[in-house]
């Protein structure tokens, strides 16, 4: 924080509120921006900022963002954790990646996240690691693994995640969240979670999701309505009603149409040409590869899933290898070209030569649009 500082004339230095703001975020995980900045206009773009990562998700977006706009404006119980979601939805839809963005447009950072997998603490006996080993027993001295992370870092996002996996002794720890905001540990000491935003994810529904969508593919707010009520039902098969009552939204994640698949391939191809980027290189794809990519990533029941396996397959492996073959004479700016083989279905990488920025930049352009 030294070369942050403010000096007088003298030469003594002068502690600004912002250094105040540095410390505290030190202490808390609350990032300085986050303490500083304009908080009505983050709270009303929110919707906005989440949807540019989060692609066919407009209905739990919107959800999502109307509960914190409560917390925002300062009438949630201030008793009670900052807000708790419960997900539901098909695999591979953005149900964490939205809980990923959420905790950057929070919190200022990705390390705000504490995931607990559930499928970890199925037996009764694991269930202790969440608040720690009684006295005597080993690890006490650790204390719980739930308890620990959010004391350690209260403004967070505490996900659990396939909620559905979890012995039940789990629901009334997290009943207890939920009503009081607080959980004690093996060793008595009180963990306040009011400044925690609490979200359970399950694939709990999903066929009966996928179904309803497929026979109802543009749907009015009430065939929502009535979906969000088989669904519950659902879920009322596996959880207590007292437990479900406590949450504060029940949000419907969407399948992914394929539309919504030729979006997302944009935004995770950035992602693959932002890395190369830092190499010195850039990649182009023509558009008989580029509609591969999407053919071979499109599968309604796994979301983005099998897009990911497309990209490190058709573009990220060929890639590398042609990186790597050839380091020492790719010069700094050079663009690669991956083509698709249209008899061996299978990718290759070009190398362009210099000069010719004008024609590439063109070519980007236009594969934007296709």
């Amino acid at each position: 924080m030294e070369e942050t500082l403010t000096y007088t004339v003298d030469g003594k230095p002068v502690v600004m509120p912002s250094d105040v703001a540095e410390v505290v975020a030190l202490w808390t995980g609350l990032p300085v921006t986050n303490m500083t900045q304009d908080q009505v206009e983050r709270f009303l773009n929110l919707e906005k900022e989440l949807s540019n990562t989060i692609i066919g998700q407009k209905i739990a977006i919107t959800a999502v963002a109307q509960s914190l706009r409560r917390y925002g404006a300062g009438l949630r119980n201030p008793k009670r954790p900052i807000g708790s979601f419960f997900f539901c939805g098909p695999t591979g839809v953005g149900k964490t990646e939205l809980t990923k963005q959420l905790a950057q447009s929070l919190f200022g950072s990705d390390k705000a996240l504490i995931r607990l997998d559930m499928s970890e603490y199925m037996e009764k006996h694991t269930v202790a690691r969440l608040i720690g080993s009684p006295p005597g027993y080993v690890g006490f001295e650790e204390g719980g693994q739930l308890t620990e992370a959010v004391r350690k870092r209260p403004y967070s996002i505490v996900l659990f995640d396939e909620i559905e996996k979890a012995h039940p002794e789990v629901y009334n720890i997290l009943l207890q969240i939920l009503d009081d905001g607080i959980l004690s540990d093996s060793t008595g000491t009180t963990v306040s979670f009011q400044n925690s935003l609490i979200i359970l994810t399950s694939n709990l529904g999903s066929q009966t999701i996928l179904e309803y969508c497929d026979q109802h593919p543009s749907r009015t707010p009430d065939q929502e309505n009535t979906l969000k009520k088989i669904v519950g039902q659902n879920l009322s098969a596996k959880f207590r009603p007292e437990f479900l009552n406590r949450l504060d939204e029940i949000i419907l994640f969407q399948p992914l149409s394929r539309e919504h698949i030729k979006a997302i391939s944009f935004l995770l191809l950035d992602e693959v040409d932002e890395r190369l980027a830092n190499q010195g290189y850039r990649m182009l794809l023509t558009s008989r590869l580029l509609a591969k990519v999407r053919e071979d990533g499109f599968n309604a029941l796994y979301g983005a899933r099998p897009l990911r396996r497309a990209i490190q397959k058709l573009v990220e492996n060929p890639l590398s290898e042609k990186v790597l073959t050839m380091k020492p004479d790719l010069k700094p700016g050079t663009h690669l070209l991956i083509d698709l083989d249209e008899v061996k279905q299978t990718p290759e990488v070009i190398v362009l030569a210099p000069g010719m920025k004008e024609k590439i930049d063109a070519l980007a352009e236009k594969l934007r649009e296709y």
